[in-house]
């Protein structure tokens, strides 16, 4: 089947009956108290006005069964592909709410990427044309003027990636005092690109009354319902999905490669996909270790699972998955049986299993009570054969899916570094921001190299080395605790544990654990206003040196390092 969707412009033609098309290819879980089904002919004259200047003739599925809900202001999440015509499911029943005499923000529509905010407001602009209702789009990586503009001129509808928005609302260009309604589109992609701090921080400006929220998204695995929980009350859920796949079920994908190139196929999987945790199944201890390694060279928290290990290491390794202080775990069948990850989203086959029930076992590390699930095999010829043997076996829906490109990985990975450097810059004060400027001239000249010289390039490791610091801090909701360390790679529950001890002993060392940590920070206040540590930072540490010449954190015991944290 053909996908219609109307975010392909106006103009676009949709099918002639959706009631029909969701009985015959589209599975629908509706709220127990669901609201019944709307047509474009029952909808306002305002609303069907806007249909006609964006050129449809009827009601995507979407559509016409999340509308009832919107329109009666009921908080819902709305699981629906991309493609589907969820833009008009939550832009439609603006028309009859949003004042267009007010110049003020009436509804935030909170989007991934700059490319999707765009291409929002541009719907927006022609659905709400003559109506005076003016959305404005505001994202990163441009300047500030043109969206100011657009703001202080009363836009009611502001399309947006949270990092900018936020900036808005802490320059105060932006205000948030009268919304009426609140969208997350694709949360799914927010939380993988790494927007949830910045989510977190847009809420505390919303309104202290009740705000209409509603989330849209390709699918609802334990982050994003975890996220649906913090910003919404009671919401209800709407899911369409095709039949043969559920949105609650596993999805099934494979991706073909030659045999050589696999390592980098997976690596450039992980970039793409980000998962909030996920485990990969070799056949062999040998590749295993190998599949670890090269993990761990590209910075990821990975660690690896084979009867090689010795007791002590295995024993290790499941503390840090018990914590969920492990993101990736590499294993065979044999060594990840029994282990439940938790916020298990992803499941990667490095190779197919050489039994057919062995792929029902890995499969089912995911998609557990009731959330979404993906399985993702890499095969090459003959595999795929093989794979496809198993899924006629079990009556699997098997999709093959493309091979990310290194301009895919470096789009999102590009994309999640930009809302990490913007964060940071967020939180400079003023010192800092003087500090940081004097590095701007450096900047334009490495990029202005006539010579081909490695200006840029210098840059890009600046870049790459931060980008390697966040893959090792949590992007989620749920978060990875146990995985953030001060200065001497010490887990904050096992200092908490030694200071307590500390105070059972008699010895005062808590209150003097707030000036080592002062002094590990850049801008503190045991350092000059460019970084360099004052002197007595050197007696302060001469003052805590115990017995032996060792500090306390030098004397106490450490927990292992995994070898992707070492530097």
């Amino acid at each position: 089947m053909s996908e219609l969707s109307h975010e392909a412009g106006p103009g676009a033609s949709a099918p002639a009956d959706a009631a029909a098309l969701i009985e015959e290819h589209i599975s629908v879980i509706e709220p127990e108290d669901a609201l019944p089904r709307v047509s474009l002919e029952e909808l306002p004259d305002a609303m069907r006005d806007a249909c006609g200047r964006a050129g449809w003739t009827s009601l995507m599925p979407v559509q016409s069964l999340a509308l009832p809900y919107l329109m009666a202001g009921r908080d819902i999440m709305v699981q629906s592909r991309t493609g589907s015509g969820k833009t008009g499911a939550y832009l439609l029943p603006l028309l009859p709410r949003l004042d267009a005499r007010q110049q003020n923000a009436q509804a935030l529509v909170l989007v991934p990427t700059r490319e999707l905010a765009v291409q929002v407001e541009h719907e927006a602009r022609t659905l709400f044309a003559d109506t005076g209702i003016r959305p404005a789009a505001v994202y990163g990586g441009v300047g500030y003027k043109k969206q100011m503009d657009a703001l202080r001129d009363g836009a009611q509808l502001i399309v947006g990636t949270p990092g900018r928005v936020l900036d808005h609302l802490l320059r105060r260009t932006l205000s948030l005092e009268h919304l009426r309604l609140l969208v997350f589109d694709e949360a799914d992609r927010m939380l993988s690109i790494g927007f949830y701090p910045d989510m977190k921080e847009v809420q505390r400006h919303l309104p202290r009354r009740r705000v209409h929220t509603c989330m849209f998204s390709a699918t609802y695995p334990p982050h994003v319902l975890r996220l649906a929980g913090e910003f919404m009350q009671d919401p209800a859920m709407l899911s369409l999905s095709r039949k043969e796949v559920h949105v609650a079920e596993v999805q099934h994908l494979f991706c073909a490669c030659r045999p050589m190139e696999k390592d980098r196929l997976l690596v450039r999987l992980l970039e793409t996909e980000n998962p909030a945790s996920a485990i990969i199944f070799c056949n062999t201890k040998a590749n295993v270790h190998y599949v670890t390694s090269v993990l761990q060279g590209f910075g990821y928290c990975a660690d690896e699972l084979s009867a090689d290990l010795s007791q002590s290491r295995r024993e290790a390794v499941l503390d840090k998955i018990r914590r969920g202080a492990l993101q990736y775990l590499v294993a065979t069948d044999v060594a990840a049986r029994g282990i439940d990850i938790p916020a298990l989203s992803h499941v990667f086959l490095y190779e197919p299993p050489e039994d057919h029930e062995s792929y029902i076992h890995r499969a089912g590390r995911t998609g557990r009570a009731g959330a979404a699930g993906t399985v993702i095999s890499l095969v090459d010829v003959m595999q795929r054969m093989e794979l496809e043997r198993i899924a006629r076996h079990f009556k699997i829906n098997l999709t093959e899916m493309p091979a990310p490109t290194d301009d895919d990985v470096a789009a999102v990975a590009g994309a999640r570094l930009l809302t990490e450097l913007e964060a940071r810059f967020r939180k400079l004060n003023g010192l800092e921001r003087l500090r940081v400027a004097r590095y701007a001239p450096l900047v334009r000249s490495l990029t202005d190299q006539d010579d081909g010289g490695d200006g840029e390039l210098m840059l890009a490791m600046l870049l790459d080395a931060c980008h390697q610091q966040s893959l090792r801090e949590s992007r989620f909701p749920e978060g990875l605790p146990e995985q953030r360390t001060d200065g001497e790679g010490r887990s904050g529950r096992s200092r908490r544990k030694r200071s307590s001890r500390r105070d059972r002993d008699g010895e005062a060392a808590p209150r003097q654990d707030a000036p080592a940590r002062q002094d590990a920070g850049e801008g503190s206040p045991a350092n000059d206003a460019d970084g360099t540590p004052h002197a007595s930072r050197s007696r302060s540490g001469r003052r805590r040196r115990g017995r032996g010449g060792r500090t306390p954190a030098e004397a106490a015991p450490t927990e292992p390092t995994p070898p992707a944290q070492t530097e």
